[in-house]
């Protein structure tokens, strides 16, 4: 004899009592992003960092780290450092010589890797500059002013190959972007600019690098792979806040591990990379995801501060190695 199956009959939840579930569920999301530990950030509305950073958020990985990122864009780089020396956010962006500037004055810094793209130097394709020796007698625009690291560097290697650099060539100091224009209507033969606005004209298909700006480090016996780019955050701030700073690191680390496996990421940033031309647009991702920088060790930490004594540092006071960040192993 077959026994016949009673069915279950199914639960209609009424809908005003789904609509208290679904409200109930969205606030216990909210309350638990709410406890979440947050790390407010000043970045430049269209530097590069913005570019990490955005995406970072976008995919979560803040919250999949245990923490929340609040970014606050700036116009400008003063405004952003102003941000950040008086306490408006946790930390900015910030190069190695502003964090050495600031530890020589008393306010420690902790120093957090973001870039190793130390500049670029950029003539057009059909210049015949290709060494240091081709400078010689030229008309060269520096972004940045005198206290440029290229510039600096640029000048220790040619002192070192026997060329006074700067009582040998025409010297003009301006903005990156009048510095692309200077170039373009033959102005100057050369700049040394940022990386990112070198990538842009190289982008064209009219301007090359005339040496890479790693063979300077290389030469000066430096690594050459050194984050001169850094997320800075006041030291005692740091720490009392390091599992926060820890867990910092291990989003961006996972941030820079997929804009640099997974180029679709890139076309929902491009509108804050200036929506760039497909040209100048790849060749400002390869040239980010070129200087993502090498985890720091005791070595790496020692070409720092010995790149920040070539640049003018007091050698008898630098920032000491306690002062840039390394992840546990």
């Amino acid at each position: 004899m077959t026994q016949q199956r009673t069915k279950t009959p199914l639960i209609t939840v009424p809908g005003p009592v789904r609509a208290v579930i679904a409200a109930c569920l969205l606030l216990s999301g909210v309350a638990q992003a709410q406890s979440l530990p947050v790390l407010s950030l000043s970045v430049l509305q269209f530097g590069t960092a913005h570019w990490e950073l955005d995406h970072l958020r976008h995919r979560g990985l803040d919250r999949a780290h245990g923490y929340r990122l609040d970014l606050r864009p700036v116009a400008n780089l003063p405004a952003s450092r102003l941000a950040v020396t008086s306490g408006t956010v946790d930390g900015a962006v910030a190069d190695l010589l502003w964090a050495q500037s600031r530890y020589a004055a008393g306010s420690p810094f902790l120093y957090v890797p973001f870039s190793s793209r130390i500049g670029d130097i950029v003539v057009a394709k059909e210049s015949g500059i290709e060494t240091i020796a081709d400078l010689r007698g030229r008309r060269i625009g520096v972004a940045g002013g005198p206290d440029s690291k290229g510039w600096i560097l640029l000048n220790r290697v040619a002192s070192r190959q026997g060329l006074a650099l700067k009582d040998s060539v025409e010297l003009q100091f301006g903005a990156p972007p009048l510095l692309s224009q200077a170039l373009k209507r033959g102005q100057v033969d050369a700049i040394v600019t940022y990386w990112h606005f070198a990538a842009r004209l190289k982008g064209q298909g009219e301007w090359r690098s005339a040496f890479a700006m790693e063979e300077l480090l290389s030469e000066l016996g430096l690594d050459t792979n050194l984050p001169v780019l850094g997320y800075v955050f006041p030291e005692g701030w740091a720490q009392s806040h390091q599992d926060l700073i820890d867990r910092f690191a291990g989003s961006l680390r996972q941030a820079k591990q997929e804009l640099a496996e997974e180029p679709g990421h890139w076309q929902r940033i491009r509108a804050l990379m200036r929506n760039p031309a497909p040209g100048e647009f790849e060749a400002l991702r390869e040239g980010f995801v070129a200087g993502t920088p090498a985890p720091l060790t005791a070595q790496r930490i020692s070409d720092l501060q010995r790149l920040l004594e070539l640049t003018g540092a007091d050698p008898d006071h630098l920032m000491p190695a306690a002062l840039f960040y390394r992840e546990a192993p």
